[in-house]
């Protein structure tokens, strides 16, 4: 499921979640449908999210239903879990964040209640080894 949602990451990225939120609070969510794995949400807890207006913040790392089984309020459920695992921890405010160019993704957002706070685009430049 994993691979579905990040097919760009290489397996042992995939396959070590620890290491990939090492240090930061971590929960795993699944939706499952007759015995079958549907969907999941990766949540941490972040000390900040541009957008927010508090402090720590729960972020959706990641969230991913089945596409057989999107449009059945799956991707709700499982923003659901979320809230409660943050209001758990008395963490105020839940985010996420997406491509821009992922409609698809913006509008489940949106559905689901969030409410779009900024556009990015972020820029790098590969600096030239010193010899």
């Amino acid at each position: 499921m994993r691979k579905e949602l990040w097919p760009k990451a290489g397996f042992d990225e995939l396959k070590n979640v620890e290491h990939l939120y090492k240090g930061s609070q971590f929960a795993c969510f699944f939706a499952e449908h007759k015995s079958q794995s549907i969907g999941f949400i990766e949540l941490t807890i972040r000390p900040y999210v541009n957008g927010c207006d508090s402090s720590p913040v729960a972020f959706v790392e990641g969230i991913w239903v089945d596409e057989k089984f999107q449009k059945h309020g799956i991707g709700r459920a499982l923003i659901k879990k979320a809230e409660e695992w943050a209001q758990s921890l008395s963490v105020k405010e839940l985010a996420s964040d997406t491509r821009i160019e992922s409609e698809h993704s913006i509008h489940a957002h949106k559905s689901w209640g969030f409410e779009e706070t900024e556009r990015v685009v972020y820029f790098k430049k590969t600096l030239a080894e010193q010899t």
